[in-house]
């Protein structure tokens, strides 16, 4: 049910920011004059490598001034639709890791294979609740994976959309209004 609920949702998306995709791809090819698409490699379902399609937002090591606005707005991730269609990546899952973050962050070990039973994500809990830290996004990673459904995705999406519009820290102290989030 959850790979037919990306595909239409997915699906969905390529006609909803169909216009955005392409103003940023003439921005890109006519403004900026460089490749439109960034491919990495990053780590999947089962540690199968895929690669994960973004929208190109740095030349030289540099940030350009297209991607600041892609970056700040999300945008940059709209061509990870492509990989949901491919099977890669879910709407909803843990963030997809390159090999380099799993090895730096030491999750290599059997302890931490749980994360990989399920397609990564576009978003997930962790980029909604969890701040940057490693434990923090463990363990929102571990509990998606442990509670998740589809009704819980549907909510993951509405607040990641909320987020792009309004920020991450004005959606947190919604969901928070106690806490002294950022």
């Amino acid at each position: 049910m959850k790979r037919i609920f990306d595909i239409l949702f997915a699906l969905i998306a390529f006609v909803v920011f169909l216009g955005p995709v392409l103003l940023i791809i003439l921005a890109l090819v006519i403004i900026e004059r460089h490749p439109v698409l960034f491919f990495q490699e990053r780590i999947g379902k089962h540690r199968k490598p895929f690669k994960i399609y973004k929208f190109q937002t740095m030349v030289n090591n540099e940030v350009t001034p297209t991607g600041k606005i892609l970056r700040k707005t999300g945008l940059d991730e709209l061509p990870q639709f492509l990989n949901v269609l491919k099977g890669d990546m879910s709407i909803v899952g843990p963030r997809a890791l390159m090999q380099s973050d799993i090895e730096r962050f030491n999750w290599q070990s059997d302890y931490y294979n749980i994360r990989w039973i399920v397609q990564p994500g576009i978003t997930g809990f962790a980029q909604i609740y969890g701040g940057q830290g490693l434990k923090t996004s463990w363990f929102w990673d571990k509990k998606y994976i442990q509670t998740h459904n589809l009704l819980k995705d549907f909510g993951v999406i509405c607040l990641s959309f909320l987020i792009n519009i309004f920020g991450k820290t004005r959606i947190r102290r919604m969901i928070w209004p106690d806490k002294n989030l950022k």
